[in-house]
C-alpha cells in the first residue's frame, strides 16, 4: 500500500497544482466565461428569443442553452491545458516533470482532470443561470453526463496536442479564434442544422462538434439532427485520436521547449 502510494504521489501532486493553478485566477477562469455566457442568454432569452419560434414543444431559449453549457465545458477544457502545458514549455520546467515517476498517461490525465473540473464547473455555472431564464427537461441525464464528459475530455486533448505545437501564445489564440469557435458556431449551436439547405447539411456534418453538440442537446432536450449512438460514438473516436497523439507526443519527448 505504501509502495502504491509513493507511485502516484507525483500525479496527484501534478493533479493538485493544475486545480490550485486555476482556482487562483478563478475571476478568469471561472467567472468571466458564466458572464458571456450570461449575455447571450440575456439576448437570445430576453429579446430574440421570444420571436424565434422552431419546435412546436421547444422553445428557441431551450435549444439554445445545451449548447451555451457545452461550449464553456469546451472551451475552458482547452484553455486549461494549452496554456499551462504551453506556459511550461516556455519557461522549460516541463523537463522537469518528465523527468519524475509520471508515465505518460499519468501526465496526461492529471493535467487532464483539471481542465475537466474546470469546464464542467463552468458548464454548470452556465446552466444555473439559465434556470432564470428557461426550464430543460433533461430527458436523458445519464447521456448528457457522457457527452459533456467526453466533449471536455477531448478538447483537454486537444489543448495538450496545441500546446505541443505551439511556440507563441499567439498560435494558442489561433486555435481558439480561428478554429474552435467557427466549429462551435458552425456546428448549430444557434440553428438546428436539419433546417439547413442540403449542401451546408452535409458541410456541417464534417464538423465534429455537429455532434457533440447535438448528442448533448438531444440528452437534455429530446431533439436531434443525428442518432445518439452516433453522436456518441463520434466523440469517443475523437477522444481515443486526439489522446493518442497527445500520449505519442509525451512519451516520444519531442517538442518539450518553445
Amino acid at each position: 500500500m505504501h509502495n502504491e502510494y509513493i507511485a502516484t504521489l507525483p500525479f496527484y501532486t501534478l493533479l493538485k497544482r493544475e486545480v490550485l493553478r486555476f482556482f487562483s485566477v478563478s475571476v478568469q477562469t471561472l467567472i468571466t466565461p458564466v458572464i458571456t455566457a450570461s449575455l447571450y442568454l440575456l439576448v437570445f432569452g430576453l429579446s430574440l428569443g421570444s420571436r424565434i419560434d422552431l419546435f412546436p414543444d421547444l422553445t428557441y431559449i431551450q435549444f439554445v442553452v445545451p449548447g451555451l453549457i457545452l461550449m464553456g465545458v469546451v472551451n475552458n477544457s482547452f484553455a486549461n491545458t494549452s496554456s499551462s502545458i504551453f506556459f511550461s514549455r516556455y519557461i522549460g520546467n516541463i523537463v522537469d516533470l518528465l523527468v519524475t515517476p509520471l508515465t505518460p498517461a499519468q501526465f496526461i490525465f492529471a493535467y487532464t482532470i483539471a481542465a475537466l473540473l474546470r469546464g464542467l464547473l463552468v458548464g454548470l455555472a452556465v446552466y444555473i443561470v439559465s434556470i432564470f431564464f428557461t426550464g430543460l427537461p433533461w430527458t436523458n441525464p445519464l447521456m448528457a453526463l457522457v457527452m459533456i464528459v467526453l466533449s471536455g475530455f477531448l478538447f483537454a486533448q486537444f489543448g495538450i496536442v496545441a500546446a505541443m505545437y505551439s511556440n507563441t501564445f499567439d498560435n494558442i489564440s489561433m486555435y481558439t479564434n480561428f478554429l474552435i469557435l467557427p466549429l462551435i458556431y458552425t456546428g448549430g449551436l444557434f440553428y438546428p442544422v436539419s433546417h439547413l439547405p442540403p449542401f451546408w447539411q452535409k458541410v456541417s456534418h464534417l464538423n465534429p462538434l455537429t455532434y457533440l453538440i447535438d448528442g448533448f442537446r438531444q440528452s437534455v432536450v429530446g431533439f436531434g439532427d443525428t442518432p445518439l449512438l452516433v453522436n456518441f460514438g463520434v466523440a469517443l473516436g475523437f477522444s481515443v485520436f486526439f489522446f493518442a497523439w497527445a500520449w505519442k507526443i509525451i512519451y516520444s519527448g519531442n517538442r518539450l521547449r518553445t
